[in-house]
């Protein structure tokens, strides 16, 4: 495998998360870009995901930075179930808009134990980041 392929197919993930998660309530998001150590999902949002001014809320935004950042680790280990959030920061930069919400995460520590992730977060009517998230995933132990 080169650095730019990933571990895992657009079409896995997306049977994993199907698989997994489709059967709750709302449906989980669709990757739609996969390279080493980066992915992009999106999701549709409906009224239920709403704050009042018809900005995305701040906690659906939280679960797409947390769902982002464990694709990313798949990219590069493939599909690890038991990979655990261990820490999860945001900072709101300005409201987020759109009828989707768009997920960009990057691997920028991949370590033994420990993966740190930068998730850039967006509205579908803006191409400005909306959050910007780091989080910490905990790999199983073999």
């Amino acid at each position: 495998m080169t650095q730019s392929s990933s571990a895992v197919s657009i079409d896995e993930l997306n049977i994993f998360f199907e698989t997994v998660f489709g059967n709750r309530t709302r449906k989980p998001p669709v990757t739609t870009h996969v390279e080493y150590d980066r992915c992009v999902v999106e999701m549709a949002c409906n009224e239920d995901m709403l704050r009042p001014g018809g900005f995305i809320a701040g906690p659906v935004q939280m679960a797409m930075a947390d769902h982002a950042a464990y694709v990313a680790i798949f990219t590069r280990i493939g599909i690890t179930p038991m990979a655990l959030t261990s820490n999860l920061n945001i900072d709101f930069l300005r409201p987020c808009k759109g009828d989707k919400i768009i997920a960009d995460a990057r691997v920028v520590k991949f370590g033994q134990s420990l993966v740190v992730i930068n998730v850039d977060i967006r509205g579908s009517s803006s191409e400005k980041v909306s959050s910007q998230s780091v989080v910490t995933y905990a790999l199983p132990k073999d």
